[in-house]
C-alpha cells in the first residue's frame, strides 16, 4: 500500500489539478458571458421597448399605423415588442430611468379627452387626410364608442369604418366622409352662424341697381358685404357656402345685389367655376315631394341637379319648407333656396351660360 501511495498520488493530483483548472476556466467563461449578457440586457432598456411596455420616440409607429386596430400603437404593447424580457429587464427602474419614462409619456399620442371641446375647420374629412382636424374627429368617435384606435391625426381604414358605423347608427348619409352632418352629430362642427352676415331688412319698396325689388334678406350692391377675394371675373353669380350668401356681379365688376340663401346640409355643392346649363319655371325635387320654382341649374350629380330656386313647397299641401327668416341656415339637400324676390332676380339675371363661382 505504501508503494502505491508513493507512485499513484502524483497522478491523481495532476488529474485533479487539471480537472479543477478546467472547471475554473469554464466557470470564468460562463461568468464573463453572464456579466456581458447582463450588461447587454440592462442596456436594452434604452431601446424601443422599455420596462413598462411604453415606446420611445425612436420606436415611432409607421406612417400607416393609425388605424390597424388591435395590436397597433395604442393596443397591446406586447404586439410591438420583440423577444420577451429577461429577469434583468424586470428590475425596478432607477430615478433617472423613471424620469425618462415620464418624458416618454409626453411623446405619446394624446388621449381623446386631451383635445377638449374641439371643432374641425375643414368642410369634410376623408381617408388620407391628416392633421389636427382628424385628431378632433377621432377623439369624438372614441367618445361615441365607435372607434378604439389611436388618436393620431391620420384618417385611415379604421377611422373610415368608425365614421361609417356612426353614420349608420345615427341614420345619416353613409359614405365614410365626415362632413357637416356627421360633424354636427358629433358636436365638433364649427359655429356656422359666425360666418353669416345678416344685413338689416331694406325699407319697403327698396330696389337693387337694376331696379329689382329687394327681399328681406337682400341688399343693393353699394350696401352689400364685401365680395370675397378670388371669386372670378366678369358677369357671374358668386356663392360663398360658409356665409350662405350670393353676390350678383356684372361685366364691369359692379355688385348689383347680394342676398342670403339656404344651402345644402351635405358636402355636395362642388366648389369651383360652373355655368348655368338648364332652367325650368317649375321643377320637382328628386324625391318627388316638393315643387321647386324658377330652377336655375349649375351642377349635375348622380342623384340629380343642383341649382338656385325659390323656397320649395310641399306637393301634398302646398306649404313652404321654410320661412324667409331661416335663410342663411343650411337646410336643403343640395340646392340653394332663395326668397321669391331673389329667385325672380336670378331668373332674369342668369340665362344659360352664366358663370357661377362656388367658394
Amino acid at each position: 500500500m505504501s508503494s502505491r501511495a508513493r507512485t499513484s498520488p502524483p497522478v491523481v493530483r495532476r488529474e485533479t489539478r487539471f480537472g479543477l483548472g478546467l472547471v475554473a476556466a469554464t466557470v470564468a467563461v460562463l461568468l464573463g458571458v453572464a456579466v456581458v449578457g447582463g450588461d447587454l440586457t440592462a442596456r436594452s432598456g434604452d431601446g424601443p421597448d422599455d420596462v413598462d411596455g411604453r415606446r420611445s420616440a425612436s420606436a415611432a409607429a409607421p406612417d400607416d399605423a393609425d388605424d390597424t386596430g388591435a395590436g397597433a400603437p395604442g393596443g397591446d404593447p406586447a404586439d410591438l415588442a420583440g423577444p420577451g424580457p429577461s429577469e434583468a429587464d424586470l428590475t425596478a427602474p432607477t430615478d433617472t430611468e423613471e424620469a425618462d419614462l415620464v418624458d416618454l409619456v409626453d411623446l405619446t399620442e394624446p388621449e381623446a379627452g386631451d383635445l377638449g371641446d374641439c371643432r374641425i375647420e375643414a368642410n369634410s374629412l376623408r381617408a388620407g387626410d391628416e392633421g389636427q382636424d382628424v385628431r378632433c374627429l377621432q377623439a369624438a368617435l372614441v367618445d361615441a364608442a365607435v372607434f378604439d384606435g389611436p388618436v393620431n391625426g391620420v384618417f385611415g381604414p379604421s377611422t373610415h369604418d368608425a365614421v361609417v358605423a356612426l353614420q349608420t347608427e345615427r341614420n345619416l348619409f353613409v359614405d365614410g366622409v365626415a362632413g357637416r352632418e356627421t360633424a354636427l352629430s358629433l358636436d365638433i362642427w364649427r359655429d356656422e352662424e359666425s360666418n353669416v352676415v345678416r344685413t338689416p331688412p331694406p325699407p319697403p319698396g327698396a330696389v337693387d341697381l337694376l331696379g329689382y325689388p329687394l327681399s328681406s334678406v337682400a341688399t343693393s350692391g353699394p350696401d352689400a358685404p364685401p365680395l370675397p377675394a378670388d371669386s372670378g371675373t366678369g358677369k357671374r353669380l358668386v356663392y360663398e357656402r360658409a356665409g350662405q350668401r350670393v353676390w350678383a356681379v356684372d361685366d364691369s365688376e359692379t355688385v348689383i345685389r347680394s342676398w342670403l340663401v339656404t344651402g345644402s346640409m351635405y358636402n355636395n355643392e362642388l366648389p369651383g367655376t360652373h355655368y348655368v346649363y338648364s332652367r325650368s319655371i317649375e321643377s320637382t325635387a328628386w324625391n318627388g315631394e316638393a315643387r321647386l320654382p324658377k330652377m336655375v341649374r349649375w351642377l349635375e350629380t348622380e342623384r340629380g341637379h343642383i341649382g338656385f330656386h325659390g323656397i320649395p313647397t310641399r306637393m301634398d299641401n302646398g306649404e313652404p319648407y321654410q320661412t324667409d327668416d331661416e335663410l342663411g341656415t343650411r337646410l336643403s339637400g343640395g340646392c340653394q333656396r332663395q326668397a321669391d324676390l331673389d329667385a325672380d332676380f336670378v331668373w332674369d339675371f342668369a340665362p344659360e351660360g352664366t358663370k357661377v363661382v362656388v367658394l
